[in-house]
């Protein structure tokens, strides 16, 4: 349909002052590595949005995607506020723009002092190549997702911890114990963690997550934690991997949100940012190995003009192939808080 307005790398980095990756062989190769990365044509309308009926889990908004298949068949879990808290659905998909409801999936435990509030599922074991149809992993022959929680009620208030939790079969989970603390981490992190992203490379865990300082207004950065056993968990020496850019980059004050996969030898890490304008855009990253990345000189999607359904935040990547197309979800934002709507949109690499 149309395309976003900052597709050229040059023009990119001349308008909104992202740094240029180091020189780098890779950098340097004729044909741009952040190529197969992009996914400039946006679908015009939300996917899915908020349900509308009262008492339900999302019927207030919908927001955080995360794609895969099972067969022929396509998933999208997501989290919907209902105006008290983060609970996770599922929907189902045969062709990955019509979208079937079916249920939640994490639930609320008024019980639980870590879920009483809220639960996110961000991420569920998933191949890593870029150009593949995110199926499934399983550890110890099952599924294995990692979640959030806010310790309060409303809109992400308080400081979140990570945990994960194992299913059999998608649709029923067990919640494990919290694996990451804030005030474990370091200053960046203190205000609370949020969205983790679950990858294995080789015999090692990977979960990417963003975090918060404390205080108002907030900075957001990424960081990355591994694990061989799923139990112990080391913060990386190097975090935050992607901190937040100057004054006139897009990402100056949250850079969030990660989401991690390999092609030909490179990394990319998808994130958003939040700039000192306002409006939040989807970034990229690029790197040799999963642990070292340099932001790539250009806005993957872009927020849209006013009146559409992006024309706010265009943010929180998830990404999937099928058919020789790279689909890119994302959450589309319109309007103004506390009046905003909040849903999910798609974009892909070829025109619509």
């Amino acid at each position: 349909m149309r395309m976003n307005r900052r597709t050229a790398m040059a023009a990119s980095a001349g308008a909104i002052g992202i740094s240029l990756w180091p020189d780098m062989a890779w950098a340097r190769q004729p044909a741009n590595p952040a190529a197969p990365f992009r996914t400039p044509w946006k679908y015009p309308k939300l996917i899915l949005g908020g349900s509308g009926i009262p008492g339900s889990f999302d019927e207030k908004a919908v927001d955080c995607p995360f794609v895969f298949s099972v067969g022929d068949t396509f998933y999208l879990t997501y989290v919907g506020f209902d105006g008290t808290g983060y609970q996770t659905g599922i929907c189902s998909s045969p062709d990955l723009i019509n979208w079937t409801r079916l249920g939640v999936i994490m639930a609320r435990d008024p019980a639980d002092p870590v879920t009483r509030f809220n639960i996110a599922c961000a991420s569920i074991l998933r191949e890593n190549e870029l150009q593949s149809p995110a199926r499934l992993l399983k550890v110890h022959g099952r599924h294995l997702a990692a979640w959030h929680a806010y310790p309060n009620a409303g809109y992400e208030e308080g400081a979140a911890v990570i945990g994960l939790a194992w299913s059999d079969d998608l649709f029923r989970w067990k919640r494990g114990p919290v694996i990451l603390r804030p005030e474990d981490g370091a200053e960046w992190e203190r205000g609370g963690l949020y969205k983790p992203y679950l990858i294995k490379v080789g015999d090692t865990f990977h979960l990417y997550y963003n975090a918060k300082t404390t205080g108002r207004p907030w900075k957001e950065q990424t960081g990355l934690a591994t694990s061989r056993d799923l139990v112990t968990w080391t913060r990386h020496p190097a975090n935050p991997l992607i901190g937040n850019g100057d004054g006139t980059a897009p990402d100056f004050r949250f850079a969030s949100d990660p989401v991690v996969v390999s092609h030909r030898g490179l990394w990319g890490m998808y994130y958003f940012g939040l700039a000192g304008d306002g409006f939040a855009r989807e970034l990229l990253a690029l790197g040799s190995s999963p642990t070292r990345f340099h932001k790539a000189p250009e806005v993957l999607v872009d927020v849209g003009p006013p009146g559409t359904i992006d024309e706010k935040y265009a943010h929180k990547p998830s990404v999937i192939h099928h058919d020789g197309t790279l689909y890119h979800f994302y959450c589309a934002v319109s309007g103004k808080w506390p009046n905003e709507t909040r849903g999910i949109a798609v974009a892909r690499s070829r025109p619509w």
